[in-house]
């Protein structure tokens, strides 16, 4: 009992507050504008404001973990290959690469971060999940939607480019650098600053769990459910229930076996859908991943989190 109500702790608040933001937009406080500003406020400000927090106030030579980073690097490459492999049974080829994009592309940023910090109070390993991921989510994003689109089009050196430049500029990733080089040349941080950036920090979750909240649709769940509910079924379950036990087996344990299970098993992310969109596909597919996974995490994670607590590993 005192696991599961453990488990529960950890995730219902997360997605009590999406659901507000849901409660939100019904009752016209919130309107698609201001989703669309509040969601880009989050990821260009007060996200990068929090991972630069988390880290510029770490010791990186002791927090570093470089078999850590390659193992969620590994592990997210091979798990990109396997729903790749598992696209080409699917009867509608045109949908191939929304198929693999939001089977493997998980929410680590925003929902992840929000529910590593519901746990341990800080964003704990997620920067460093994240240096192994995100680029990686990225670069094989663009590969995938350009090799298989609909009309199978061809990978131009020009949009390889134009990713490259984007994961440089990144402002989670520009977040993440600014973090690593001031615990690296260990600068000081004055009050005023410490107060400032954490007022600004404090904002990314509440904030960016609302927006994905008042960005839900259940209303555009409709045709093309079936490989909607095999992406989400992969996205929660399979990456996780592959993945996890060799985490385990590798001693991962704590707030590193969490952050890997985010990794593994958290809801596709919504930038799924605006790059789908923006490289040539429907995205419907897209948007009903999306909103089946960030529905039914709120249950897969609290399983998989009894799982992890009832086994003693974190």
């Amino acid at each position: 009992m005192e696991n599961l109500l453990f488990s529960f702790n950890a995730t219902l608040p997360i997605f009590l507050t999406m659901a507000l933001g849901m409660v939100f937009r019904k009752v016209g406080l919130m309107d698609e504008a201001f989703v669309a500003k509040m969601n880009k406020f989050v990821f260009v400000a007060a996200l990068p404001v929090l991972l630069f927090q988390d880290l510029s106030g770490t010791d990186f030579y002791e927090a570093w973990d470089t078999r850590f980073v390659l193992f969620c690097f590994f592990a997210t490459l091979a798990g990109i290959l396997l729903v790749w492999g598992l696209s080409f049974f699917l009867k509608d080829k045109s949908i191939q690469g929304e198929f693999i994009q939001a089977g493997y592309r998980s929410s680590a940023a925003i929902l992840g971060i929000a529910f590593i910090q519901n746990i341990y109070g800080d964003s704990g390993m997620a920067p460093l999940m994240i240096i192994g991921t995100v680029p990686l989510y990225n670069i094989m994003a663009v590969v995938v939607l350009s090799l298989v689109k609909p009309e199978r089009g061809k990978l131009s050196g020009a949009l390889l480019k134009k990713t490259v430049k984007g994961i440089l500029t990144n402002p989670i990733i520009l977040g993440i650098a600014a973090g690593l080089v001031w615990s690296l040349l260990k600068i000081p941080q004055p009050e005023i600053l410490q107060k400032t950036v954490k007022n600004v920090a404090v904002l990314a979750t509440p904030l960016g769990l609302m927006a994905m909240g008042a960005s839900f649709d259940p209303s555009k769940v409709s045709g093309k459910l079936r490989p909607a509910i095999g992406a989400s079924f992969l996205k929660l379950v399979g990456l996780a229930a592959l993945f996890l036990p060799l985490a385990v087996r590798m001693g991962f344990r704590e707030e590193k076996l969490v952050a890997i299970l985010v990794m593994l098993g958290s809801a596709s992310t919504v930038s799924c859908f605006i790059m789908a969109k923006n490289m040539g596909h429907e995205g419907v597919l897209t948007s009903a991943v999306v909103m089946i996974t960030t529905l039914f995490s709120a249950v897969t994670l609290t399983v998989w989190l009894f799982l992890l607590r009832t086994l003693g590993l974190i």
